[in-house]
């Protein structure tokens, strides 16, 4: 590890950004570094600028992409070399507006009942039941499971915050089912690793690029045409509760949310929302 990479680190750290925060950081810069062929702290405000072009106009990174990249290099000049420069001022990510792709219920199902294995059935089976984000599914632990009260304490979620879950009898079932088969006393979903370990004597979590792998099989095995992905399981769960009739201001503390204009996208999504709009619009109208 370089000074200039040990530096930065450690001035993520003092600031408590999370791992996956610190990671992504060190990663926008060495890209940076890697585009310009050369370190860091040597590049001109004038490349720094023709880079964010670069990403922009020929990689055409998403918004999220973006603000990483954004982020992550301002933090490093700003922060760690204690420099400033004009061009960090004005740069921006791209303003997006898309709502994203939700499965209906029966969908979901499909797609679940393709998942060949069932480590990777019963994750996925718990990221929707619970409206966990991926890492969240994967690195659930024993001690996360609260069957008396029907709970799933979600650990270091997004940002670093903790919450609790509804946790469906049926899936207790079907954690316990699969649990029984490893008996691994610390991770309900442990990795084999490369090295092809033992469940039950793993130390780490199941990789999150794995579970990935099996739901784009089995939702090209179920020959549904949306662009779906694990993430859209969280975003169909939140539509599903709200087409229920589960209160806005629950779901969002469900989803770990910190504003409720994050959460009431998903009210543009509801098909029973969609219904009560075409009714209004022709109680309206047949006054005319």
């Amino acid at each position: 590890m370089t000074e200039l990479r040990k530096r930065m680190i450690e001035c993520l750290q003092l600031r408590g950004l999370s791992e996956r925060t610190q990671e992504a950081y060190v990663r926008a810069v060495r890209q940076l570094a890697d585009h310009c062929h050369k370190s860091p702290d040597l590049i001109s405000e004038e490349e720094l600028g023709q880079y964010f072009l670069h990403i922009k106009n020929v990689k055409k990174y998403s918004r999220a992409a973006s603000t990483i990249a954004i982020c992550g290099i301002k933090f490093f000049y700003e922060k760690t070399l204690n420099r400033e420069f004009t061009t960090l001022k004005l740069v921006r990510a791209p303003s997006e507006k898309k709502l994203p792709v939700i499965l209906s219920v029966e969908e979901v199902q499909r797609i679940l009942r393709e998942v060949r294995l069932p480590r990777y059935r019963v994750c996925l089976s718990t990221i929707y039941s619970c409206g966990l984000r991926l890492q969240e599914g994967t690195h659930i632990q024993v001690r996360d499971i609260d069957s008396g009260r029907g709970m799933l304490h979600v650990r270091h979620g997004k940002g670093g915050k903790d919450r609790y879950v509804p946790l469906p009898e049926r899936t207790v079932e079907l954690l316990r089912e699969y649990w029984v088969t490893h008996r691994n006393p610390a991770w309900m979903f442990p990795s084999e690793g490369r090295v092809h370990v033992e469940l039950k004597n793993s130390i780490e979590p199941m990789h999150k690029s794995s579970v990935q792998h099996a739901f784009r099989a089995a939702l090209k095995a179920t020959k549904i045409n949306k662009a779906a992905s694990v993430h859209t399981l969280r975003h169909s769960w939140a539509t599903h509760l709200l087409e229920a009739g589960v209160n806005l201001r629950l779901i969002q503390e469900y989803l770990g949310h910190s504003s409720p204009t994050t959460t009431s996208i998903y009210t543009h999504l509801t098909a029973r929302a969609e219904d009560l709009g075409r009714e209004a619009i022709n109680r309206i109208m047949s006054e005319l």
